[in-house]
């Protein structure tokens, strides 16, 4: 099959329509090259921002309106006013950095496929097969845990606990072939997709409490194995679901201001971490001022602004809940 014989059906084109009713340039599919895996993965369709527009490419025709609508349910979200994770500190590592983003934007997806696999389930985008080729996906990426246990375990758990929001818990085949496989791993990946199914996510503030939630159960998981924790909760901005009465209060009256070891990414100049008091997840950052101006009265002045007045100062986004 080669791309240019690829059609979407009906429901994805009807999924293109609506964000391209809702995105102020244009979003078009495109399949490139020939490559089919035989197996489905999130890594194969990238969105690619051209200007003002977005071309979702899929790079992979083993099951091309499956791919597709992943990827435009994933736009979908963001542009129906749903949070997203943003990234504005340093570790000074670029390496690290890479790796530290890589990560929060997995836990974010992963929580975020709760209401993407619950839209593609709706429009009967997934079915026996599109099941069997994702958990060929599985295997393909993950092998099964060797003892004593090898340095793969945190994408073997990252890669579980997807397939559990993909599959729920209901088919015991593949639960049993998860429990033989992966004992350590999948163990983990169940009690972190408890935590992340406790409440429902069925709108953008409880899509940001439940990623906060799993950025911190990640952290403990990981620590639990002696392994470096990511302090998602720090690095990671994400985006603020606020209430109008909110956003007229003072800043000291949301966030806490903390000096960060990070430094703000485009002034290269140390980081304050605004936290948000009720979860403590980092809700935006600010550079330190230059040191002429770095007084008590510049952080005063900071924490009686309006929560609106310094978002917009720092254009930054937020969620009007």
């Amino acid at each position: 099959m080669q791309a240019k014989d690829v059609e979407l059906n009906d429901t994805v084109q009807d999924l293109l329509d609506q964000v391209n009713a809702l995105y102020p340039g244009k979003v078009t599919v495109q399949m490139i090259g020939e490559l089919q895996a035989g197996f489905v993965r999130h890594d194969q369709a990238q969105q690619m921002q051209m200007g003002k527009d977005i071309a979702i490419q899929v790079a992979d025709l083993t099951a091309p309106n499956y791919t597709a609508s992943h990827e435009l349910l994933h736009l979908l979200m963001i542009l129906s006013g749903f949070p997203q994770v943003f990234f504005s500190l340093t570790t000074g590592q670029p390496a690290l950095d890479e790796q530290l983003m890589i990560m929060g934007t997995e836990l974010y997806d992963i929580v975020s496929h709760i209401v993407v696999v619950s839209e593609q389930r709706k429009h009967h985008l997934i079915d026996d097969h599109i099941k069997d080729l994702y958990l060929k996906g599985v295997t393909a990426t993950i092998k099964p845990e060797p003892t004593p246990v090898d340095d793969e375990m945190t994408l073997r758990t990252l890669t579980l606990l997807d397939a559990l929001v993909f599959f729920g818990t209901d088919d015991q085949a593949i639960m049993d072939q998860f429990t033989r496989d992966y004992p350590i791993s999948f163990a983990a990946a169940q009690k972190l997709y408890a935590v992340i199914t406790a409440k429902p996510v069925d709108s953008p503030f409880s899509l940001r409490r439940n990623v906060v939630k799993l950025f911190k159960a990640f952290d403990e998981q990981l620590e639990a194995w002696s392994l470096p924790a990511l302090h998602n909760t720090e690095f990671t901005t994400l985006t603020s679901v606020l209430s109008k009465r909110q956003l007229g209060l003072q800043v000291k009256q949301i966030f806490e201001l903390y000096h960060s070891d990070m430094h703000e990414k485009t002034t290269q100049r140390r980081g304050y971490v605004g936290f948000n008091k009720a979860d403590e997840q980092n809700a935006f950052v600010l550079p330190s001022p230059a040191p002429k101006d770095d007084t008590p009265e510049y952080y005063t002045k900071i924490y009686s602004m309006t929560v609106e007045d310094l978002f917009k100062q720092l254009k930054m986004p937020y969620i009007l809940r």
